[in-house]
């Protein structure tokens, strides 16, 4: 593979195409490699902590994968499954994602950066957003649910790694980091959910 790097599309096709074939992560290229799970699963996986929704979640929000059309940013795919601690995909779970803009400001008023997705057979999940500002005593951060159907809905939080603020920020959990990567569009970061 030569030194440019792919853009988030090229990735998440391959990625897409990967897991549709069963073949996961070695399929994908060297770079997208990086890009592994955020858990090794194994037949008793940790499930994925809770977090606060804190004081912006607004319900009701509309089904939306592409929430940069909304907000002006540096643009970040953010991609992953919704996964039994058995490791079985979780088919039509409802994901929701809802975060600060840029400047670190929320829109309490309507669904600007707020959205949700169902998840496909595979318990895949994708989202075109874009990175989050800092806002007083808070790292950067997404917000997200994730609701299996006829289930308990899990609300947390996704961290950036290598923030500094991750260190000073009292609700920052290192198993909440998402695997990010650079590509030549913007960023790709993954995280998968595991429900209890």
């Amino acid at each position: 593979m030569n030194n440019v790097l792919e853009t988030r599309r090229t990735i998440l096709r391959r990625w897409l195409a990967a897991t549709a074939a069963g073949l996961g992560a070695s399929a994908l290229p060297a770079r997208a490699q990086k890009l592994a799970p955020t858990l090794e699963c194994d037949a008793d996986a940790e499930p994925t902590i809770s977090e606060t929704a804190g004081p912006f979640f607004t319900p009701n929000s509309p089904l939306k994968k592409d929430f940069r059309q909304d907000a002006p940013g540096d643009a970040v795919t953010l991609y992953g499954r919704v996964l039994r601690r058995d490791c079985a995909a979780v088919k039509g779970a409802l994901v929701d994602l809802w975060h600060a803009d840029a400047a670190g400001r929320y829109d309490n008023d309507g669904y600007v950066l707020r959205g949700h997705q169902v998840t496909d057979e595979d318990g895949r999940y994708v989202f075109e957003t874009i990175i989050p500002g800092l806002y007083p005593g808070r790292t950067r951060h997404y917000h997200i649910k994730a609701q299996p159907p006829g289930g308990r809905s899990l609300t947390t939080q996704l961290y950036f790694p290598d923030e500094a603020q991750n260190a000073s920020d009292g609700l920052f959990d290192a198993r909440l980091l998402m695997r990010l990567d650079a590509a030549a569009d913007g960023k790709v970061g993954r995280f998968d959910v595991v429900l209890r």
